[in-house]
C-alpha cells in the first residue's frame, strides 16, 4: 500500500438534533460560529460531540458533518439565547444537543470548576 489511509467516525445525526441545528442556526448569534456540536459530553476541559457545518472542513473528510470531534481547552462557557456557546483559543461552538443522560452534567461540573478557577484579582488601594 503507497499511501496512507485515514478513518474517520462518525454518526448519522436524527431528525431530532438536525431540528436543534436549525433552531440554533435561526436563532443568530453575537459572534460567527465555527460549529455546530451535537450529542456533546464534557471531559475535563475539552467538548466532545459530533459535528455539523464546521467552517474548516478539510479535504480528507477532516470535520465533516457527523464526525465525532474534540474540542481544543475551553475558555469560556456561556448561554446565547436558548444554546450554549463554547469559547476555544480559535473557535465558538453551539451545542445544539447533549449526551443523554450524562452531557448537562459534564456541563454543570465543568461550570463549577471553571468559576471556582477564576479569582478576583486583589483590590489596590
Amino acid at each position: 500500500m503507497s499511501g496512507t489511509e485515514m478513518t474517520f467516525h462518525s454518526k448519522r445525526l436524527s431528525d431530532f438534533d438536525l431540528l436543534r441545528i436549525h433552531k440554533a442556526q435561526a436563532q443568530g448569534f453575537d459572534l460567527p460560529v465555527t460549529a455546530y456540536l451535537n450529542h456533546v459530553a464534557i471531559v475535563g476541559k475539552r467538548a466532545m460531540g459530533v459535528v455539523f457545518g464546521h467552517v474548516r472542513k478539510g479535504p480528507l473528510g477532516r470535520f465533516d458533518d457527523g464526525h465525532y470531534m474534540r474540542t481544543s481547552d475551553i475558555i469560556c462557557a456561556r448561554r446565547e439565547g436558548r444554546f450554549w456557546v463554547l469559547n476555544t483559543l480559535n473557535s465558538r461552538y453551539v451545542i445544539a444537543t447533549f449526551q443523554r443522560d450524562i452531557g448537562r452534567q459534564t456541563l454543570r461540573k465543568f461550570l463549577m470548576v471553571s468559576s471556582q478557577a477564576i479569582q478576583e484579582p486583589p483590590s489596590i488601594q
